[in-house]
């Protein structure tokens, strides 16, 4: 297969699971299950079709006829007309009644959201595993301080802990979002050829209620509670709209976590995990490159840039359907649930091994506390009989020599030392370095953690502990 183009999707991203679902060989075992279906509720609403061609149905479901199909399809054309010959073929008692009333959509279209929800359900398995490792994680290092950044500056401390829960939340609102739309996906149906039923309305004989019998039966038995009430020849393409919005909104959450750590381990306070035979750079032997965060935000981009393919679809249908949906939504549908798929597989990845360095992240800590510590050390001097006014001006021209002295001269931060020099603070050294304690300026963090693991993350895995437990691979 050197020879010719693969996607890296498959190759390198996506796992055997997800690749599955968009497989050839789901896609046609589903088109017979959806035959078997429709064959089943004709006959049961009073068609003449007898149990023994139902039967006969069944009995060829998996062992699909491939070459029989391929080779029918270079004489007519047609994959559905194909396949449905090819069906006949293995079922000759059958062949009569299989895709009876129905149009190539029948199939088409509801297998299209037959795999959409079966690829809604493993990306929901592995958003809620990943929620799990960093639920984790949070709770690990809810105490452990560490500054905060506002526009990548140092700012008031924050614990390691709660920014991990700033990572969780996102992924909460995902879940919200990714349920939404798994619970109410539905059926195209029964349509016919431009969504009116006719060819349906003309089999039960012009009876309206076996008509609309037909969608529900056909919905239960594949696993859905309804069909959508009105079509045209297709479902919406606002459906796959819906799908993909939110892939991306998965993508946007992952893209940000992958940003954090990347910066994170310029800093060397956390890196992604490095194996120990991994090779960082063909020139530079020493480098720890962050490329599982990298690929996150590369497979992520593309995610988010996929959106634009089912707007463009959707938007330029004509009355009950044109065909130019039909390629574009065979590249972007599948390969977006691939490339989120190989997102949460590094995400869960990333997150089982992620290494922490408290020594560094105490280091950076104390290099800039003494300019968070001073409205305390403010507050001290003023108890001591010290002018609230003067002292404000005082810290303030120290706290802009001591700056200067960090940057300009690449010494040690050395505002306590200044401060108590100065006597108007009336404070030792000793004095002003018991107020050096990260854990006093971290605010409500820790218990900001606890409670939202409580409250919020600890009924979702509860309620999902059945599929947890997942471990991630990756290919390269």
């Amino acid at each position: 297969m050197n020879d010719r183009y693969q996607s890296p999707l498959s190759e390198r991203y996506a796992s055997r699971e997800m690749q599955y679902i968009f497989s050839p060989d789901m896609k046609f075992r589903t088109w017979r299950k959806l035959w078997i279906a429709l064959a089943e509720t004709e006959k049961e609403l009073g068609l003449p079709i007898t149990q023994e061609q139902i039967d006969e149905l069944k009995a060829h479901a998996e062992d699909i006829n491939y070459d029989v199909a391929k080779e029918r399809e270079k004489l007519v054309r047609h994959d559905v007309m194909s396949h449905v010959y090819a069906y006949g073929q293995q079922c000759p008692n059958a062949k009569g009644i299989i895709h009876l009333g129905a149009t190539s959509c029948y199939v088409g279209d509801n297998t299209d959201i037959i795999v959409m929800r079966d690829a809604l359900r493993l990306v929901r398995k592995k958003l809620v595993n990943v929620m799990a490792e960093l639920a984790k994680f949070a709770d690990q290092y809810k105490n452990q301080p560490t500054l905060a950044f506002t526009h990548f500056q140092p700012a008031q401390p924050t614990t390691v802990g709660k920014r991990a829960t700033l990572w969780l939340q996102e992924l909460c609102l995902d879940l919200d979002d990714l349920d939404y739309v798994l619970g109410s996906l539905k059926l195209l149906g029964s349509k016919g050829t431009t969504g009116t039923q006719a060819s349906f309305l003309e089999l039960f004989d012009g009876d309206h209620e076996r008509c609309r019998k037909a969608d529900r039966m056909i919905a239960e038995k594949m696993g859905f509670e309804d069909c959508y009430p009105v079509s045209g020849q297709t479902y919406s393409r606002k459906v796959d709209t819906r799908v993909i919005n939110v892939l991306a909104g998965i993508a946007q959450s992952a893209h940000k976590f992958s940003n954090d750590i990347r910066l994170l381990q310029h800093l060397k306070e956390v890196e992604e995990p490095f194996e120990k035979t991994q090779i960082g750079s063909s020139a530079m032997a020493y480098k720890r490159n962050p490329m599982r965060s990298e690929r996150i935000a590369s497979l992520s981009n593309y995610v988010m840039a996929d959106v634009i393919n089912p707007m463009l679809v959707s938007s330029t249908q004509w009355f009950e359907r044109t065909l130019d949906d039909s390629a574009n939504k065979r590249l972007s549908v599948p390969e977006g649930f691939l490339a989120v798929d190989g997102i949460l597989d590094l995400y869960l990845n990333v997150v089982d091994g992620l290494v922490v360095y408290p020594k560094v992240i105490e280091k950076h800590m104390m290099a800039e506390l003494p300019f968070m510590a001073t409205e305390n050390i403010m507050m001290d001097a003023v108890k001591a009989g010290g002018d609230r006014q003067e002292l404000h001006e005082k810290i303030r021209t120290l706290s802009m020599e001591a700056g200067k002295n960090v940057k300009v001269n690449g010494m040690d931060n050395n505002l306590l030392e200044l401060i108590a020099a100065d006597p108007a603070f009336g404070l030792t050294l000793d004095e002003l370095k018991k107020t050096m304690d990260p854990a006093k300026y971290v605010g409500r963090a820790p218990r900001q953690v606890e409670e939202f693991l409580e409250e919020v993350i600890r009924p979702i895995l509860d309620e999902n502990k059945e599929i947890l437990g997942m471990t991630a691979e990756i290919n390269v």
